[in-house]
């Protein structure tokens, strides 16, 4: 096996990956968090969402990802959680990319709520595809490394 491809399906990779991931998608969360409600307004901007799914979707959303941070860094349920994080940010890229093809230019609420924060959703699109491919990385490279139930439960 090649030495790039040993290093791209390492598990040490992965182990990097999902600290940075895990530590991502707290970050992420924790602003939403404290304000659902301009997170809502961030969303309906979008007009992607009917309107009665809104506001459960501001609520639901940041915890979401802040128990996704939180399994990522524990490594616990790694296959779910890092299947659950790659669809999560395949939506949006889905909704970023169809929002940039609109030719609109939004907040997408990424990592912060404020109103005059404004986010390049060319480089946001990136950049989740980036955080995708890491994400399926974890998904199928962690052989469990590191994980809660190695370190404290030997098989």
């Amino acid at each position: 096996m090649g030495i790039l491809k040993k290093i791209i399906l390492s598990k040490h990779l992965a182990l990097l990956f999902r600290i940075f991931l895990g530590i991502l998608f707290i970050y992420a969360s924790v602003d939403k968090i404290l304000h659902p409600s301009e997170f809502a307004k961030i969303i309906y901007n979008f007009h992607i969402l009917p309107g009665f799914l809104i506001n459960l979707f501001a609520i639901i959303l940041p915890w979401v990802e802040f128990l996704l941070g939180v399994f990522l860094l524990l490594g616990i349920a790694l296959e779910s959680v890092a299947l659950l994080a790659s669809t999560l940010l395949g939506v949006f890229i889905i909704a970023l990319g169809v929002n940039l093809i609109r030719g609109l230019d939004i907040n997408c609420g990424c990592f912060s709520t404020a109103p005059a924060s404004k986010s390049n959703v060319s480089k946001r699109l990136i950049e989740d595809v980036i955080f995708l491919a890491m994400s399926l990385q974890v998904w199928k490279c962690h052989q469990g490394f590191m994980t809660v139930k190695k370190l404290f439960y030997k098989n």
